[in-house]
């Protein structure tokens, strides 16, 4: 008797194993990349340079017409004297503690310029400077007595300074060159991220083309 087999036949399993997704050209990897960390840079370099940005441009317009917002400026005269032990020796007075002196005397502020003091035969000379401020001292070095002119100039003024960085000390110094090559990096993020952006390109490139055209055509036509 032969026995016939009725169950569905089984074949073997086949094992295809699925390509893995193809590996990009290195010049279209690195495009991308350069994408990515522009757009990156451009928007938190942005946002962390937004204060920066927002006060040199407003300092850029109160710089531009200081005439018109240069009221407010406050003159006092201070005065007062100083002993022989102050003084130090007449030959050779002591400069720092004289200006020490009145600087906690009269409640003086701002840094004195060691280049524009001056001792000569019959008095000392030198200034208290910061931005938008200024006391110019006069010490007779017969008697002891002594001058301040304060001159207060206002908060127009001293944003305006701190924008030049006038009388504003090294770190100030060095918060106007971070503040310069953070928005170098701006700006050079978002030319480079105009080309990425297919559709805007053509027109942010012509845009650039004509407003810096322009920039120097003023130059050249209207600045003496």
């Amino acid at each position: 008797m032969t026995t016939v087999n009725t169950s569905p036949s089984t074949k073997p399993e086949s094992h295809h194993s699925t390509p893995g997704k193809a590996k990009q050209p290195l010049r279209v990897r690195l495009r991308k990349q350069t994408a990515i960390v522009s757009r990156w840079l451009h928007i938190y370099l942005s946002m962390v340079s937004f204060a920066v940005v927002l006060f040199f441009a407003v300092t850029g317009l109160t710089l531009n017409h200081a005439d018109y917002f240069s009221h407010g400026e406050v003159v006092k005269n201070l005065n007062g004297s100083l002993s022989a032990k102050e003084m130090g020796p007449k030959d050779h007075p002591d400069t720092l503690a004289i200006v020490e002196h009145i600087r906690n005397t009269d409640h003086v502020h701002g840094a004195v310029n060691t280049e524009d003091l001056r001792v000569d035969d019959d008095q000392i000379t030198f200034s208290f400077r910061g931005p938008g401020y200024s006391a110019d001292t006069t010490v007779d070095r017969a008697t002891g007595k002594y001058q301040v002119v304060e001159t207060k100039a206002g908060f127009v003024a001293v944003i305006n300074d701190l924008h030049k960085g006038r009388d504003s000390g090294k770190v100030w110094s060095w918060v106007i060159d971070g503040s310069a090559i953070l928005l170098t990096l701006v700006s050079l993020s978002g030319l480079v991220l105009i080309f990425f952006i297919y559709k805007r390109r053509t027109s942010g490139l012509l845009l650039a083309a004509i407003a810096t055209a322009l920039c120097l055509l003023l130059y050249r036509i209207w600045v003496p």
